[in-house]
């Protein structure tokens, strides 16, 4: 049985009683473990790179140097380690700033453990997906791209669908110019027909997939799905 590596944790927050919080929340998620503290953004950019994390967790407002000044620091000198932002700014241009420069994840101040679990999580999934060397095919890497745009319709997944096949049907789709029948998505993917019905039906009815009826010669017509890309 592999034994999975520990994920080594920076916290940059200059709060003691959300460095608590953050603390707590983490410690209760497998593998991850704070291996250090920083209440600015100078000593976090310190600490980064004498204890080399894997994931740092960082806030924006903070005194000395704030989250954003920290984020170019950080990959000005190429610590290479993911960054999740924890913090009260929600206004779009910090977000987008953070985001484009490369912050995995981005939790907004109040929060609750499940939402740190989930990016946490996603990291763990992210970092699984690239730690080998190696290459990877079309459809590995389309199911690690697109695992953010699914997981918003995951919750409603009914009973006897899955989170991985419908990652797989969807990226499929992504990659199609034109409309396919569920026997051609069943067929090209390797699932029943009957089970990518299923799917379809369901991405159809969540307004991902917009369903293409055409009436062809003698017979009845064939549903044909297109994924809705706006």
């Amino acid at each position: 049985m592999r034994i999975k590596e520990e994920i080594n944790v920076l916290l940059i927050e200059d709060d003691p009683m959300v460095q608590e919080v953050n603390k707590g929340f983490i410690s209760h998620v497998k593998g991850f473990r704070i291996i250090a503290v920083a209440s600015n953004g100078e000593e976090g950019i310190q600490l980064a790179k004498e204890m080399q994390p894997d994931l740092i967790i960082l806030d924006i407002f903070m005194p000395k140097k704030d989250g954003i000044k920290t984020m170019h620091e950080l990959r000005k000198q190429k610590i290479n380690a993911e960054v999740i932002v924890i913090s009260a700014a929600k206004d779009k241009d910090t977000i987008k700033l953070m985001l484009q420069n490369g912050a995995l994840d981005y939790v907004i101040k109040p929060f609750k453990f499940e939402r740190i679990e989930k990016a946490l999580e996603k990291y763990r999934q992210y970092r699984e997906s690239l730690k080998e060397s190696g290459t990877m095919s079309q459809e590995q890497l389309d199911l690690l791209l697109y695992a953010e745009k699914t997981k918003k319709i995951e919750s409603d997944l009914p009973k006897g669908l899955n989170e991985f096949t419908l990652k797989e049907v969807f990226a499929y789709m992504n990659k199609q110019n034109e409309s396919r029948s569920a026997a051609e998505v069943a067929n090209d993917i390797g699932i029943a027909r009957v089970t990518a019905r299923r799917y379809l039906d369901f991405l159809e009815k969540k307004r991902v997939i917009t369903l293409d009826v055409q009436y062809g010669g003698v017979g009845r017509p064939v549903n044909r799905y297109v994924l809705n890309k706006n």
